[in-house]
């Protein structure tokens, strides 16, 4: 029980910051040698390129004569020919059904503290991870770190966290005494969390942690096995939390099969076999609309998605309508908008954008949002590396269609060079003007670097279409921008009715794109974006049931 007296600290800090919502971050996110050491950069780096070209054999999944990898490089466009241990999906079932039996009855606390022991270790190889993800993922360097390692090691805790709460909320067992006047009526009882069974994870190709260990460690703490069952195209960051889980699992006297990495191929997916195993229970889910929908609709399943969404920007009025653009410009170039909380609709009234030096056209707006992002990406020191590169070729096929669509090009997509990587697959942002009256133009999510600048009849349409979008195709986030406490108090409110968190007046460093642990609660459910959240207490306490057991006092 050392693990657990060594981390009650932190699981009983990290269930304070969910209860308070204020700034809290148990693993740093500057890549800094004074918190990391000063070769940590230097040792990531390597160890990443001596994966490169070989097998991963730090699973201790069991023996495989199968191994496969499809991972390529979006910076040098070239295989990185790393492989992994293959296995059928019976096999991973029928491992991770008898790593249940011993995994649900490890009392909760050591579970916690087990699982937090993963994190604290994973927190060694953030550089590793953070150059895996740069070289599956096309993130740049300093959002590879953050969002690979520290952020998706407190999005981890934070479901750690918070199954641990839910798992203590009630005693364990009480004397129930009932007064029946000359006598009491006396019972034990004793109430069990009893997990569901297997769970299964399913990744993404463009945040293959971030979005993956929120349902990992609730699965997880929850008393659930699990199979990570990652992208073809991203698995060595999530690859390195497994193999770091397995390892301290081992060392406890643990099945390393509690939690398993499930690989497979581009030619030989094995995601549907997994999902409707019967012996399958949970499910969290990263990625189109369309797998999203068939997940939900398995019956006997407690699914958890993340799917596609139309973001928008809701432009009124602002104070300093240069810091705003600023910001949005930013916020869309940001890994070439290939985030789910990225902005794609801007809608901008006909009459104009109001403020305290006059009122800005459409237009004017329009070409200096145009001039901002041109600025941006032909900065050597910022552009290649906010840009990052394109993970899957179908964004780049995608951004050229609508090149050629209808509306004004207020600016082309084009290339940017990377100065370090000469072959990076690149795309600027495509930035058109869309009437508000062709909806079908804007009422679909267009991943990648491309913007929909709609001229609107006023604000009021503006929110009422982006209410609108959200409410039939999903949300995920909302920028707004006015001065108007009343006006503010009407996009609230009628974007809350569509279950959309709203970003007001964002101008400095921070973006709408950004949620953070343990504050941000991330996608709400309410909307077809996705039907969970990262993290409230739906998200882990439908991983579990609570059973009761009664018997007389003698």
């Amino acid at each position: 029980m050392k693990l657990v007296a060594k981390h009650k600290p932190i699981i009983e800090r990290a269930i304070q910051a969910i209860h308070e919502r204020t700034f809290f971050a148990q693993y740093p996110e500057h890549p800094s040698p004074k918190i990391y050491g000063e070769d940590a950069d230097k040792n990531g780096r390597e160890a990443f390129q001596n994966k490169v070209g070989k097998k991963f054999k730090e699973l201790l999944q069991g023996d495989s004569d199968n191994w496969v990898g499809d991972e390529e490089s979006p910076y040098m466009q070239d295989p990185l020919h790393i492989t992994y241990p293959s296995y059928t999906p019976e096999e991973l079932i029928t491992k991770a059904d008898k790593a249940f039996h011993q995994w649900r009855k490890i009392k909760a606390d050591l579970r916690a503290a087990i699982l937090v022991e993963s994190l604290e270790r994973v927190k060694n190889r953030f550089f590793e991870i953070a150059y895996a993800t740069m070289h599956t993922t096309g993130q740049g360097y300093m959002m590879a770190f953050q969002a690979s390692g520290p952020h998706a090691a407190d999005r981890a805790l934070e479901a750690i966290a918070m199954g641990y709460e839910e798992l203590t909320r009630f005693p364990e067992s009480v004397v129930w005494d009932k007064p029946m006047g000359k006598y009491n009526l006396k019972l034990a009882k004793e109430w069990r969390a009893i997990a569901k069974g297997i769970g299964v994870v399913i990744g993404c190709s463009t945040f293959p942690t971030w979005n993956s260990v929120p349902g990992m460690y609730a699965s997880l703490v929850t008393g659930n096995p699990v199979i990570i069952k990652p992208h073809p195209g991203a698995i060595l960051p999530i690859a390195i939390f497994v193999a770091e889980l397995q390892k301290i699992l081992k060392e406890e006297g643990l099945d390393p099969n509690i939690c398993q990495l499930g690989v497979d191929s581009f030619s030989n997916m094995i995601t549907k076999e997994l999902a409707e195993d019967n012996r399958v229970k949970v499910i969290d889910y990263t990625g189109n609309s369309a797998f999203g929908d068939y997940l939900e609709g398995l019956k006997g399943k407690f699914v958890f998605t993340e799917k596609t969404g139309v973001n928008s920007a809701i432009i009124d009025s602002a104070e300093d309508i240069d810091k705003v653009i600023g910001n949005l410009a930013f916020s869309l170039s940001l890994y070439s908008g290939q985030m789910c909380t990225a902005p794609q609709n801007f809608y901008i009234p006909a009459s104009g954008i109001k403020t305290p030096n006059g009122v800005v056209s459409f237009d004017e707006f329009a070409q200096k949002f145009a001039d901002n992002i041109k600025g941006l990406v032909a900065n050597p020191k910022a552009g290649p590396f906010v840009l990052g590169a394109i993970q899957n070729k179908n964004t780049c096929t995608r951004v050229e269609k609508f090149s050629s669509g209808t509306g004004k090009v207020w600016l082309s997509s084009g290339e940017v060079e990377n100065p370090m990587f000469k072959n990076a697959r690149t795309a600027t942002p495509l930035v058109l003007e869309v009437d508000a009256q062709d909806t079908a133009a804007f009422s679909q999510e267009l991943f990648g670097p491309i913007a929909l600048l709609i001229k609107t009849k006023n604000t009021a349409q503006s929110v009422a279409l982006a209410k609108e979008m959200a409410l039939a195709h999903g949300a995920i986030s909302c920028a707004a921008y006015s001065t108007d406490d009343e006006t503010k108090e009407m996009i609230a409110d009628e974007m809350s009715l569509a279950a959309t968190p709203v970003s007001f007046n964002l101008t400095g460093g921070i973006y709408v794109n950004q949620h953070a642990g343990f504050s941000d609660f991330h996608v709400t459910g309410g909307n077809p974006a996705g039907n969970a959240s990262f993290t409230n207490p739906e998200y882990v306490i439908k991983r579990f049931t609570w059973v009761g057991f009664r018997e007389p006092v003698k």
